[in-house]
């Protein structure tokens, strides 16, 4: 059962309509804590680091919960607008420019405002048709006219009756008989469209054979005159406004409606929320003979052959955003259809994720956009999340639909065994919860035995033969028991019937189990490119480059991760590991320091941090180093032999340092906890020695007393 609270971490939301109104993300559903796979962990470790089983592929549904949530879950600040009076948007001289003026029946330039196209010989005008102070249907009087778009111009008129300013849309040109009938057919549908981004349509009227749309007035500004005041918008800031009219897009499409002419001239700020203003270009999905509008730099390549779809739609919300962000050299022609490369455009050599998402959702191709508007918005706010953390420094943690928590926790069977790079540590795919499998999965998930819990998998399978989420659990199962050839051969006769992503998350998965990093590598690459907002594939493929020796790369990906959402702590981890192989202590060490408190590992990130601090590997430690760690050792609330075997490490470092360092670099006096002087150093280290040796038994015993005897100071007696 759905709780009225909602259950993601560091949100305070209420669910209405089966969404959040503070995160906006959707109601978690069946959801578990459960161990992955393995659930032979520490009962000790903390439950909050547990893995949720199941994942929701429900679609938004509420049609108002949009206006309650805040811009962008309320991640980001939009900056106050000044209130603009209506009619001080009244054009002086209004006119169509020479360059807008096309026949729409041939398409030809046509250059008089009226007149017959020498094409066609359709008959057009582009001469309003309404003048200040015309009264239409005896209650809308015509204040003037205010702005021209692809079906017609746009008058603003106040209501008598109602007492409120409205907006009138006539026809562009007004012997279009094509745009006509696109009139009528926007009073059929458009009248029922409601939606709390999108303006409303409150009558349709006719005035001297001329039919008229009268819409509500939104006082506000559009993107484009945003843009144009400003320039380039913050990276949040325009995330966050796509993010936002994606929900108007999801309703329409769910109404098999496409908006077709989508841009930043469409859509309006007004109190902090959006609103589409201009529905002229609306039509139906499964219409065939409907005209197509659209604006070329922001249409999608196929519209001409196939017409506009949802994917079409989403195409134009790309674009859009990436007029927004950038200045785009050859808008309409060179980059028509594509995209500045990385090294060509600063912005998305530094924005990694946003680049990866701006190329997914402008794919040359329809099926390799995002399959729907929910999912496009989904991804756009897990980017906001990651881009807000990078630039304010303060985490902004969420819980995933498709990907499970960090299993790290139930991995770390010691505090004392160093944690290293591990396909294990990649976060699980979550049961789809429409698979009819599903609930029996999830019990399956619970068995501790790897063969027991292989055999209950196998008996699914037989229960349901067409369920591809038990199939994908005993292709884990067979990768955990090392048994590659058999997964490989089934995630084979799985293609077609999984997402292309979720196939390169398996095999990549398969890959790194198998050291195969450089192979998994590119499997990694093609998920994080197919779900750029999502953390886990990159924390995936950051795995992979540090177990292929690239460490900067690495690096990269861990810092995303861990600036994010600290929750995942096999980023922290693998962070102060690639920052280590660099060189940079003082940074992984930083790295360690975000591991929480309260945190299961938090015993485990001091007791790496103490290595990592006495490690001459890569650079020799500096006195304030070794300083450091004798600080951390003694605050250590550690066994006796694991706590007198990091004494042991530390000691040994500042001996064998001691021996090549020049005297005036030794520590100054013997009150230093560092036992500056060789003679009270060597005996702390021969005390570590046979303190071990007491919790020792037989051969290491010996040895460890033999040890002691060997590094004891000389004396005369």
């Amino acid at each position: 059962m759905i709780s009225d609270i909602c259950e993601r971490p560091n949100c305070n939301g209420k669910i209405e309509d089966g969404y959040c109104d503070s995160c906006g993300m959707a109601a978690l559903k069946l959801s578990q804590n459960l161990a992955p796979g393995n659930s032979t962990g520490s009962s000790s470790r903390s439950t909050s680091q547990s893995s949720r089983s199941t994942r929701s592929t429900s679609q938004r549904s509420g049609r108002n919960s949009a206006s309650r949530r805040p811009l962008g879950a309320g991640l980001v600040s939009v900056p106050d607008l000044p209130s603009t009076a209506p009619e001080a948007q009244l054009l002086s001289d209004p006119s169509v420019p020479q360059h807008r003026r096309f026949c729409g029946h041939c398409n030809a330039t046509l250059r008089r405002e009226q007149g017959f196209c020498s094409q066609c010989g359709q008959k057009y005008s582009f001469i309003p048709s309404l003048q200040a102070g015309d009264l239409v249907a005896e209650q809308y009087e015509v204040r003037g006219a205010i702005a021209y778009g692809g079906l017609g111009w746009i008058y603003l008129g106040f209501d008598r009756m109602l007492s409120r300013y409205v907006v009138l849309k006539g026809l562009l040109n007004a012997e279009d008989s094509n745009s006509a009938a696109v009139a009528v057919a926007e009073r059929q549908f458009l009248a029922a469209v409601k939606h709390p981004n999108i303006v409303g349509v409150y009558n349709f009227v006719s005035h001297n054979g001329e039919g008229l749309i009268v819409m509500e007035y939104v006082r506000g500004h559009t993107l484009k005159d945003i843009r144009k005041q400003r320039g380039k918008l913050p990276v949040a800031e325009a995330i966050a406004y796509m993010h936002r009219i994606l929900s108007a897009f999801a309703y329409l499409h769910r109404e098999g409606l496409v908006y077709c002419d989508f841009k930043p001239d469409n859509v309006m700020l007004e109190a902090g929320d959006l609103k589409l203003i201009d529905m002229g270009g609306v039509r139906r999905i499964d219409d065939p003979d409907g005209d197509i509008y659209g604006t070329v730099g922001y249409s999608a390549p196929e519209i001409a052959a196939d017409g506009p779809s949802a994917a079409s739609d989403l195409f134009t919300i790309g674009r859009t955003l990436a007029v927004l962000l950038i200045d785009l050299p050859g808008f309409g022609t060179t980059h028509q259809y594509s995209l500045p490369t990385a090294d060509q455009e600063p912005l998305f050599a530094e924005q990694e994720s946003l680049y990866r998402c701006l190329l997914k959702a402008t794919a040359e191709h329809p099926e390799r956009r995002f399959e729907s508007a929910d999912e496009m918005a989904e991804q756009l706010l897990g980017l906001l999340r990651e881009v807000v953390a990078l630039e304010t420094g303060k985490a902004s943690p969420a819980s995933s639909s498709l990907f499970g928590e960090d299993p790290l926790v139930w991995l770390v069977q010691s505090d004392t065994v160093p944690i290293l790079a591990d396909y294990r540590q990649i976060p699980p795919l979550l049961i789809d919860a429409t698979d009819p499998a599903a609930n029996t999965l999830l019990a399956a998930a619970a068995i501790a035995d790897p063969n027991q819990r292989q055999t209950r998998l196998d008996q699914i399978l037989q229960q349901f033969p067409n369920s591809s989420e038990a199939e994908l659990q005993r292709i884990n199962g067979l990768i955990e028991s090392r048994n590659y050839q058999r997964a490989r051969l089934a995630l084979i006769n799985l293609t077609g019937q999984i997402p292309d992503w979720q196939a390169a998350w398996h095999q990549g998965r398969l890959y790194l189990a198998d050291d195969n990093s450089g192979n998994a590598q590119g499997c990694f690459e093609q998920v994080y490119s197919a779900l750029p907002g999502e953390l886990a594939p990159k924390l995936a493929l950051a795995i992979a480059a540090e177990q292929a020796g690239q460490p900067q790369r690495a690096i990269q990906l861990y810092a995303r991760v861990v600036a994010t959402d600290p929750r995942y702590l096999s980023a922290s981890f693998g962070l102060a590991r690639c920052r280590f192989a660099q060189a940079d202590r003082s940074g992984a060490i930083a790295a360690l320091d975000q591991v929480p408190s309260d945190s299961s590992l938090y015993l485990q990130s001091r007791v790496m941090a103490v290595r990592l601090l006495i490690d001459a590997t890569s650079s020799p430690p500096q006195p304030q180093d070794l300083e450091q760690a004798a600080q951390l050792i003694q605050a250590l609330n550690l066994p006796g032999a694991e706590c007198y075997c990091l004494q042991e490490q530390l000691f040994r470092t500042q001996l064998a340092l001691l021996s090549t360092a020049p005297a005036s670099k030794a520590p100054a006096s013997p009150s230093s906890q560092l036992l500056g002087a060789e003679a009270m150093i060597r005996q702390a280290l021969e005390q570590s020695l046979r303190a071990q040796a007491q919790w020792a038994t037989g051969r290491e015993k010996i040895e460890l007393v033999d040890a002691a005897n060997q590094v004891r100071p000389i004396t005369w007696i």
